[in-house]
């Protein structure tokens, strides 16, 4: 399978590019919890070639998954950027290419005040059957926020993908998998953060913490 072999090598991109790190001093996110660790795809969002490496990550995963979308969308705004390079590479990956086969779509990150559903939205509606790109999912809301969106307007999404899972339960009880397969969308991440962090080395004071994290918040409990 595509995806088994490259499953190790995204696993040391995310590690060795350090999308997972630790804060000295716990912080409050934005979900209300208070973390001694972080999941931030932003310095991969930012760079030319590591973002082409990530995509080319993507596409081995939607390969395995057996899925052939004709749209790839990223949840504004941490996925924005992410979700235009996927799709404009996608499209050039059909040798036939022509005017109106695919759309290049882009999410507000505030909608409009007026207008339709569509414009209101998006810049460029996603079309066909879609592909839902998110980088981090703690609580699921912006992802859900998003399918919703989509399912108001009929389009037709395939799966909702996230880079990394961070494994918490919401504040219903509820894992984000479970949330968002509730609004009828398969989802699936490409990584999960209690099989990343024991591969880390933090302090035994940042391990303790992460710890009773997830004792707390966790789908299981972490063991490093």
């Amino acid at each position: 399978m595509i995806w088994e072999q490259q499953k190790e090598k995204f696993s040391n991109f995310i590690l060795t590019n350090d999308v997972i790190g630790f804060f000295e001093n716990p912080i409050k996110l934005k979900s209300g919890r208070t973390s001694s660790w972080y999941v931030n795809w932003r310095s991969i969002a930012e760079d030319v070639f590591l973002i082409d490496q990530l995509t080319e990550f993507i596409f081995s995963f939607v390969k395995y998954l057996k899925l052939n979308p004709t749209c790839f969308y990223g949840v504004p705004e941490g996925a924005t950027k992410l979700g235009i390079i996927l799709q404009y590479k996608w499209a050039f990956k059909n040798k036939n290419l022509k005017p109106g086969m695919f759309i290049l779509s882009m999410g507000r990150g505030k909608p409009k005040d007026h207008g339709e559903i569509k414009d209101r939205f998006f810049l460029g509606y996603p079309k066909g059957s879609v592909i839902i790109i998110e980088d981090v999912t703690t609580t699921g809301n912006s992802l859900i926020e998003s399918i919703n969106i989509l399912s108001e307007m009929n389009v037709k999404i395939l799966a909702a993908i996230g880079l990394t899972n961070r494994n918490e339960i919401r504040d219903d009880g509820k894992s984000v998998g479970d949330a968002i397969k509730a609004q009828n969308v398969p989802y699936y991440a490409m990584s999960n953060a209690i099989e990343l962090l024991p591969k880390l080395n933090p302090s035994e004071t940042i391990k303790s913490q992460i710890i009773a994290y997830f004792k707390k918040y966790g789908e299981q409990e972490l063991i490093f």
